[in-house]
């Protein structure tokens, strides 16, 4: 019996050794802080006091907490760690090839000789005399049929209408010199210059207008509409209803609104500083449990629309935060988190009983209606519209816009704003941080967003200014998310100071 009794007091104290740190025996103050530290970091720090929004340091108690450590020490290495540029295409490297090549041939023709000169010369110097005819075959581009009539507007460099260059002029060039009296040395001089010419032509035209992409700002293009929906086999983009589905949301999304105003109207003791402090809160939870983002913007979108007609006390926002983030996680997640672990996040600050009766309150008011098209349903569709004719790196782009999107979630103001527009002004400003002097918007993005670019503009100026101030110091997490590299450090690019008005205006044919 003893003997049961100490093994079992021998087996207590090993547990309670294992939960609790072990302290140094020559008093090590340093090493008992580290490692509470450590096993703190393991949990997610509650959103504290959320009433102390008007003071400076809003979000002091919840980010007290040594959780942050393992934020701060993620968001040092990603400060460090540099940021790669993609190589240049193998066409440049074409170009330059082609180009050294061309410079090593002589340009100039040669100086003119006597008849007498030529004479001497002839035998040591010349290579066997050749027919005029079999050198322009040999050095002049093949000519391209065409009609007979030429334009007197017609110039060398002008490309006719099915986009082949004309050659009719080759034919009878002014500079071309037919020699009969024997002067091969002037004949292959000639041959020379018009090759060294033709050549020059084709290089100046690469490189000008590869510069003229690069570099030089561009109104919105007038061009035609690129195909989006014609991968027909893979069964998970479905080509042939895509249309109809997005169509089908736009309509939906006019219904599923949360109300733009209920912070003035509904509520009054919550204001918009409480809500982008829960939501920030909420982005941490959701990357703890390695969410999907579906999941975090119908949490918000559940939030804003049972606000809209419920008014809540302060102390109760943390749990309609949890409660509507399990009903998320219940709708798009394989494997959601349980009651418990929500109310373990909240550090157990509510109870089960009380995220369950929340839970079926929500639920209530929303009649069921969990279905509800977010910003990121239609950016997933802008990104892909937005990647077919572009040369902007793919994952930046995408990235971009989905750092811009979340940053919309904090900011009370843009609820005004249809999801829909909120993701077609997420894609313009996300293609003007990356190429700030090409026109953002384009047919093909103005065809299947159905927004034109005067359109965007209030919205696109609003996250402009969200994107350059930033949601400030007590509103960290998604600045923090997409500093990391698995995002391509996206929240660190640098925004110019405004946009151009002109790529504001509507492209006119």
């Amino acid at each position: 019996m003893m003997s049961t009794r100490r093994s079992s007091s021998s087996s207590a104290m090993a547990t309670a050794a294992a939960k609790r740190p072990a302290v140094a025996e020559g008093g090590g103050k340093a090493t008992t802080a580290a490692v509470a530290a450590g096993q703190q970091a393991k949990k997610r720090v509650a959103l504290g006091n959320i009433t102390n929004v008007a003071a400076a340091g809003g979000r002091a108690a919840t980010a007290a907490g040594a959780g942050k450590a393992g934020n701060a020490k993620l968001n040092s290495a990603a400060s460090v760690a540099p940021l790669k540029k993609g190589s240049l295409g193998s066409g440049r490297s074409a170009s330059t090839n082609r180009a050294s090549g061309v410079k090593s041939a002589p340009t100039k023709p040669a100086p003119a000789i006597s008849r007498h000169e030529v004479a001497a010369q002839k035998e040591s110097v010349l290579p066997p005399k050749v027919p005029s005819i079999v050198a322009t075959a040999a050095l002049a581009p093949a000519p391209v049929p065409c009609s007979s009539f030429v334009s007197p507007m017609h110039s060398g460099d002008s490309v006719s209408v099915d986009e082949t260059m004309s050659t009719c002029d080759s034919m009878k060039s002014p500079d071309f010199e037919y020699i009969d009296n024997g002067d091969s040395s002037s004949v292959l001089a000639s041959l020379q210059r018009r090759a060294n010419e033709n050549l020059r032509i084709s290089e100046d035209r690469d490189v000008e207008e590869a510069k003229w992409k690069k570099d030089a700002p561009s109104p919105m293009e007038i061009d035609q509409i690129c195909e989006v929906d014609n991968n027909y086999e893979d069964p998970q983009l479905c080509a042939t209803l895509a249309s109809d589905i997005y169509m089908h949301l736009r309509e939906a999304e006019t219904r599923k609104r949360p109300s733009s105003d209920f912070m003035e109207t509904i509520q009054k003791d919550v204001n918009p500083s409480m809500r982008a402090i829960l939501i920030d809160w909420l982005v941490e939870v959701a990357e703890e449990y390695r969410l999907v983002p579906d999941t975090l913007y119908l949490t918000v979108n559940y939030i804003d629309r049972y606000l809209s007609g419920n008014e809540i006390n302060r102390q109760r926002l943390q749990l309609l935060g949890v409660a509507c983030m399990l009903i998320a996680a219940k709708y798009e997640e394989v494997c959601a988190p349980q009651v418990e672990e929500f109310c373990y996040v909240t550090d157990n600050t509510y109870f089960r009983d009380e995220v369950l009766e929340m839970e079926a309150s929500v639920l209530n008011y929303l009649k069921f209606e969990m279905t509800a098209p977010t910003a990121k349903c239609f950016l997933r569709r802008f990104v892909r519209v937005a990647q077919v004719s572009d040369e902007d790196p793919a994952l930046h782009l995408e990235f971009l816009a989905n750092y811009v999107a979340e940053l919309s979630l904090l900011e009370y103001n843009l609820l005004s704003y249809p999801p829909s527009l909120v993701a077609a002004s997420a894609i313009f400003l996300a293609k003007f941080i990356l190429q700030p002097t090409k026109h953002p918007w384009n047919s093909t993005l103005a065809h299947y967003t159905q927004y034109k670019s005067s359109e965007l503009s209030d919205c696109v100026k609003a996250l402009h200014r969200l994107f350059s101030v930033g949601p400030g110091s007590n509103l960290p997490a998604i600045r923090e998310k997409y500093s990391q590299h698995k995002y391509k450090f996206v929240a660190k690019k640098h925004c110019p100071p405004s946009v151009p008005t002109e790529f504001f205006r509507n492209a006119t044919c």
